[in-house]
């Protein structure tokens, strides 16, 4: 009995929707007054099964949504009819009258511009009942049952298609988790018009952070390179009036240096301490297997960039999309995306309001092989700082910040394990950290069995790390940057730098 009367339920609520979306209004009411009926008595038997009615209820306020709907349609439709029988101007001296025309020939179609009814209630499943009207070219069975009654529908067979499923699926929309992300309705969205709307769903999903939560305090050292950027991108906004002109902000920085010296995390933090949104971008971002479609995700990024403005497009490992052109590997699709690049790097100052700071798009880039970039981008990535391995005061700040939540011993000096992490850059210095931190364990749990171990206490665990763990991390994790690297951005800084 229960499984007829979910077959019973489906069929009467796809047949409802299915004369809505026919423009047969009057007999979709009637279908879902039925299954409203329906529900109502299933759910007055499901009083101890509390799952179960819950996911009922969920499925009635739906429909219930729907129904609101299709009626508001209707009478939109009536009062549209009202309206016109004495607001029509008069045709050559005789009042209006409706013309009589053959049942069976089409209306002329409606006009694209309709006044809507009412905003969809459900932004994920928007019920699809307005504006739309059956084509003449479709077959004679579907345009008969508009003009039959219900009882003619009911001849046709149609297959249930998992009942369950659709009576579980309805209901999860309703669940607290589906309605978080619209509770911000007063934030701007883009509008996705002109544009594939999965591409800027994945774009916005994956690349778009309002407050990636990283602070100037941070990040330990690099004052030179904080400092630039902040003129180039806190200041403007700060002071929107004093830069114009040529005095007008920076619309690229290119931050290089060796590997694990802070260039991600100086690009939050710039995101962060000036509130701009921020678009973090990869080659596999811009990256399809569609031909043009890559171009249109280098443009998309950036049309949906200067409406979220004041923003900042930060391309990490930049030498991955902007290598130099002319090379013999070089693919044409490499070629298309670089070039659409350059244009809408040319392009961010002039569409983005001129000399409007709040209004800025910044294009913050890092690489580690600056001698790779192509020169047209490099001439757009107006200031080229260079991030350095950190000084002996920097590497003592690294290790306070890395060691904030251990306990150490009485005999650890950090000024002393500073000294001797000379050439170590940040990356390098958390993992000594990390490792020395793991010490006290790795004694603790020696020679004991899993049992053993997973029955010692917080306490017994916990032990201070001692100076002696550094020296035994130290010897274990090696500096990652050699000096014949450290030449190599010398000299291209001294080429080609720009602070």
């Amino acid at each position: 009995i229960i499984m007829t009367s979910l077959d019973e339920i489906c069929e009467n609520v796809k047949m409802g929707r299915e004369y809505a979306l026919l423009g047969n209004y009057d007999t979709a009411l009637v279908y879902y007054q039925g299954v409203l009926q329906q529900i109502q008595k299933r759910l007055q038997t499901l009083n101890h099964d509390s799952e179960t009615r819950s996911l009922w209820q969920g499925v009635r306020q739906e429909l219930s949504q729907e129904y609101e709907y299709v009626r508001d349609i209707t009478t939109t439709l009536a009062s549209f009819k009202i309206e016109g029988s004495y607001t029509a101007p008069p045709q050559r001296g005789r009042g209006f009258e409706e013309p009589t025309r053959d049942p069976d020939v089409w209306p002329p179609p409606t006009p694209a511009e309709q006044p809507q009814p009412r905003a969809p209630l459900n932004k994920r499943n928007p019920p699809r009942v307005a504006n739309v009207r059956p084509s003449p070219n479709q077959p004679s069975e579907r345009r008969a049952g508009v003009r039959n009654n219900v009882g003619a529908s009911n001849q046709r067979q149609v297959e249930p298609k998992r009942p369950m499923d659709k009576v579980k699926k309805v209901g999860r929309s309703n669940s607290p988790k589906r309605q978080q992300p619209n509770e911000n309705k007063d934030e701007k969205r883009f509008d996705p018009t002109g544009y594939d709307k999965d591409l800027v769903e994945s774009l916005e999903r994956d690349i778009v952070q309002r407050n990636p939560n990283v602070h100037w305090c941070d990040i330990a050292g690099l004052g030179e390179a904080k400092k630039l950027l902040e003129e180039a991108v806190i200041l403007p906004l700060l002071m929107p009036d004093f830069f114009k002109g040529i005095r007008r902000p920076w619309k690229g920085v290119l931050m290089v240096g060796p590997p694990g010296t802070g260039k991600t995390l100086l690009a939050k933090a710039v995101a962060t301490e000036c509130k701009t949104t921020f678009f973090n971008v990869s080659s596999s971002t811009l990256s399809s297997k569609y031909r043009g479609e890559s171009e249109k995700l280098v443009r998309l990024l950036f049309e949906m960039a200067r409406f979220y403005s004041p923003s900042t497009i930060f391309i990490d490992e930049i030498d991955s999309i902007g290598s130099k052109r002319g090379s013999g590997d070089e693919h044409e699709t490499s070629r298309r995306v670089k070039a659409e690049l350059l244009i809408q790097m040319d392009g961010v100052e002039g569409a983005t309001g001129g000399d409007d700071a709040t209004k800025m798009v910044m294009v913050l880039a890092a690489t580690n092989f600056p001698w790779d970039i192509d020169e047209a981008l490099k001439r757009r990535l107006e200031k080229r700082i260079y991030i350095p391995l950190p000084e002996s005061k920097d590497r003592e700040a690294l290790l306070k910040i890395n060691l904030k939540e251990v306990e150490l011993a009485e005999d650890v000096n950090l000024a002393m394990i500073a000294e001797k992490l000379e050439g170590y850059s940040g990356a390098d210095i958390t993992n000594v950290c990390r490792d020395a931190s793991l010490m006290a364990m790795r004694r603790r749990i020696a020679g004991l069995k899993p049992e053993e171990i997973r029955n010692l206490s917080q306490s017994e665990l916990h032990l201070p790390t001692t100076g002696e763990d550094f020296i035994e991390a130290m010897r274990k994790v090696s500096k990652s940057v050699s000096s014949q690297d450290l030449e190599k951005y010398e000299k291209w800084m001294n080429e080609f730098g720009a602070a």
